[in-house]
């Protein structure tokens, strides 16, 4: 019976186990958005899970949305990142890099007084952003030309060359949570008109056209997609969210890809809904599911073939051997919120082990 220990096979690559590290963004790089030693090892600590995927990281210069969060658009992050993919292959585990724009999420502050881009001149409200002059309210995104957008996806393209230069096993194109893919294919972010606008198939083609140029790097079947299709997060929403899984989900049948990877709720309890049952009658890939997953709710969907693994995102953050812990039933570590995004390895590296 399929269990959280039994191997996948994601595309072309072989994976020990089904439990993944969900992508974490902790704000931890250096100037310059570069990586650095401490990830290694934070990583590195984190090598047994059947894949990590590393945190949204910029593909792109000049679209910044945390400030410290890592880049893979200059040759300094290549080699910051080949500390990590060296660290976590030498510790036997297997690593993609989430690639990502910020969008509307950015903020002049974090990118020398740039103004946000975005598929319609929508601000986020109700939250704000960490900046150099403390938390500041996100700012109105200026509306991208059609024009604008073929630079975009070229920028996605590189960003993947990169990771493949640093050592990556793959990558995960960033759909979710409200960044720039996500704000073109839902709704409630995507009013423009024009060939990247209006129906589905429209407000997809931007996020379509990515993955085709990243796979046109590494092959689709090392790439994986993140879609968040209920997610409130930086004041999304669809008025239909059920269409559009169900036509991404046949869409994505034609792309051989690794793994879709979806984000089955909404942080904030707002939307509600069971997005991952229609994905799973339709999509004929590797399915990946992803938020508030307990070791036994993750065995029983596995076992009844629901979904094929589960990333975990906060306990693997605050338990570096969760696989480990979910093996022998032991108590898991305690997650420290008021470390997630502060720098230095206190709440980053020095999660205890099992003895």
């Amino acid at each position: 019976m399929t269990d959280l220990f039994t191997p996948l096979q994601l595309g072309s690559l072989t994976i020990a186990n089904r439990i993944l590290m969900a992508p974490l963004t902790r704000t931890r790089a250096d100037a310059g958005h570069v990586p650095n030693a401490l990830m290694a090892e934070y990583y590195s600590q984190r090598a047994s899970a059947g894949l990590i995927i590393a945190e949204a990281t910029m593909a792109i210069a000049g679209h910044s949305a945390f400030w410290h969060e890592p880049g893979i658009y200059s040759t300094e992050q290549v080699a910051g990142w080949k500390l990590t993919t060296d660290a976590v292959h030498a510790a036997g585990g297997k690593i993609f890099l989430q690639i990502w724009h910020g969008g509307r999420a950015c903020h002049p502050l974090l990118n020398d007084g740039a103004q946000p881009v975005a598929p319609s001149a929508i601000a986020i409200t109700g939250d704000e952003v960490h900046t150099p002059q403390g938390k500041q309210p996100y700012v109105l995104p200026r509306e991208l030309d059609d024009a604008e957008l073929p630079g975009i996806v070229a920028g996605f393209k590189q960003a993947a060359i990169n990771a493949e230069l640093a050592g990556f096993d793959g990558v995960e194109v960033h759909g979710a949570n409200g960044y720039l893919l996500d704000s073109f294919l839902r709704d409630g972010a995507n009013k423009r008109s024009g060939p990247y606008g209006g129906s589905i198939e429209n407000r997809a083609r931007l996020l379509l056209e990515v993955v085709e140029a990243v796979s046109e790097v590494w092959g689709s079947d090392r790439v994986g997609l993140r879609i968040s299709p209920l997610n409130s997060f930086n004041s999304m929403i669809d008025s239909d969210p059920l269409a559009l899984v169900s036509w991404l989900a046949e869409t994505l049948n034609g792309y051989d890809l690794a793994y879709l990877h979806v984000m089955r709720g909404d942080f904030f309890g707002i939307q509600h809904g069971d997005v991952l049952t229609p994905i799973r009658e339709i999509y004929r890939g590797t399915l990946i599911a992803n938020m508030g997953y307990s070791a036994a709710e993750a065995n029983q969907a596995l076992a009844q073939g629901g979904i094929d693994a589960v990333a975990f995102g906060v306990s693997f953050l605050a338990n570096p051997d969760l696989p480990l812990r979910f093996k022998t039933g032991a108590e898991l570590n305690a997650a420290k919120p008021e470390s997630f995004y502060s720098p230095g390895p206190v709440g980053y590296t020095d999660y205890g082990f099992l003895s």
